[in-house]
């Protein structure tokens, strides 16, 4: 039983909308105390707030709606899948865009309808392209030159004619982490418009006819929090449109999409814009500039990314060791770390924490979260205002749901955390905790 959302839990607007607090005080996530589940499932366990999942969903379907009625919202399953919350998010009303053969094959053995889904990649090899072809993918998201030959002789040797959108670069900075950042001249996506090789490429695609041209896409990376890169970047879809397509080539642009890599709060101070904000600029620039520029309105399709599933994640870890550094720094071990978030120790990720058990409690000491793993980079967050965390209390990372579990992996062969789905006080196991079979089962004897 919990009470209602108490205004002041700490990190409220990090924690998934239905955070609160139970009556002996302690976090609760969809109803469910925190500790309880630890207890039940294990720790480090993810925990995913359905209700945050599907307002998050709605919130994005209905932003780009309003502003843009002929519109997709599409769900990057690189952020996390699996077969349920495959089915989850299709019933939510969203596609998907996939990276990989792996992920086309979750989302068909999960029944979703692969003609909503778009397959993006830098190096798609041509037994994926293949898959893609015969499983139904609704369009390929063709990323260099090379690509157009390999899809074309798949969908010849299939006999089908292949939907493909052609990824450019516009050479627009996001102003976001130099490993997530993909819409500059010097990246290893997409074709740039700058040099040529953009054009270069969709002439190619239309002299292949076993493929159908249909649009443009771009993507400039991952987290962004200013809105000014999406119209920089519209803007620069626009004048190619317009200049190549139309005007040098005499093809009609039927879709577009500006990518996504919208934004999740992960520390306090953090505010992203919210998707009404994304949808009005990103929308909003494309009428402006198809009015200006003479061209009719695409359907536009948009991948919100980690905004979608962020902040409806929370990860769950059990206190261990403890070592002070008289005068450095005092450590506080928990037992997962960068198997289940490399995030921290690959691009510098910072995260917040609070203690599930009492998550009023005054801040005591500033202490640094650090994994088990053997890496002296494993370290979870640093610098955290806490009050004295004990062995076997549990700790709760907020912000966890992207990213963390599908870069997860077995190192010091680490078994991979447990995730549930919680909703109105009911917990719903969606992946179990691997066991030491699991972690033997590709071995050949």
């Amino acid at each position: 039983m919990t009470h209602p959302p108490a205004a002041t839990l700490p990190l409220s607007h990090l924690l998934p909308p239905g955070a609160a607090l139970t009556r002996e005080g302690h976090l609760a996530l969809g109803g469910c105390d925190a500790l309880a589940l630890a207890r039940e499932f294990g720790t480090p366990l993810y925990v995913y707030d359905r209700r945050g999942l599907r307002e998050q969903c709605a919130a994005y379907r209905q932003a780009f709606a309003a502003e843009y009625s002929d519109s997709t919202v599409l769900y990057a399953s690189k952020a996390f899948l699996n077969r349920p919350f495959a089915r989850f998010i299709h019933e939510q009303g969203l596609g998907f865009d996939v990276v990989s053969g792996g992920e086309i094959e979750v989302l068909r053995a999960a029944g979703v309808p692969l003609e909503q889904v778009y397959f993006h990649g830098n190096n798609k090899s041509a037994e994926e392209l293949a898959l893609a072809v015969e499983a139904g993918v609704g369009r390929v998201v063709i990323d260099n030159l090379g690509e157009v030959a390999l899809l074309h002789a798949a969908a010849s040797a299939a006999g089908k004619r292949q939907r493909v959108l052609l990824r450019v670069s516009p050479g627009v900075d996001a102003h976001t982490h130099e490993k997530t950042t993909t819409g500059i001249l010097d990246t290893k996506f997409g074709v740039p418009i700058a040099t040529g090789a953009a054009e270069a490429a969709l002439r190619a695609i239309l002299d292949a006819p076993a493929l159908e041209f249909r649009g443009l896409h771009m993507h400039l990376g991952s987290p962004i929090f200013e809105l000014e890169p999406y119209a920089l970047g519209i803007e620069a879809l626009a004048r190619f449109i317009a200049e190549v397509c139309r005007d040098r080539l005499g093809v009609a642009v039927a879709e577009c999409s500006p990518g996504g890599g919208f934004a999740v709060a992960y520390l306090e101070a953090q505010q992203p814009p919210s998707p009404a904000e994304y949808a009005r600029v990103i929308c909003g620039t494309l009428r402006r500039e198809a009015e200006r520029l003479g061209f009719p309105l695409p359907h536009l399709s948009v991948e919100p990314g980690r905004s979608i599933v962020g902040r409806a994640g929370v990860a769950l870890y059990t206190v261990g060791a403890r070592k002070e550094v008289a005068g450095v720094r005092t450590y506080v071990a928990v037992d997962g770390g960068m198997a289940d978030n490399i995030r921290p120790a690959m691009y510098g990720a910072r995260y917040e924490a609070l203690s599930a058990e009492r998550p009023l409690a005054a801040a005591e000491e500033t202490v640094t979260i650090a994994g088990k793993y053997c890496e002296s980079g494993d370290l979870l967050v640093r610098d955290a205002r806490l009050p004295r965390l004990r062995a076997g209390e549990v700790l709760a990372i907020p912000a966890a749901g992207a990213y963390q579990l599908a870069m997860a992996s077995n190192y010091n062969l680490a078994y991979k955390p447990a995730v549930v789905l919680v909703e109105n006080g009911a917990a719903r196991l969606i992946r179990r905790r691997e066991r030491p079979a699991d972690l033997m089962s590709l071995d050949v004897d």
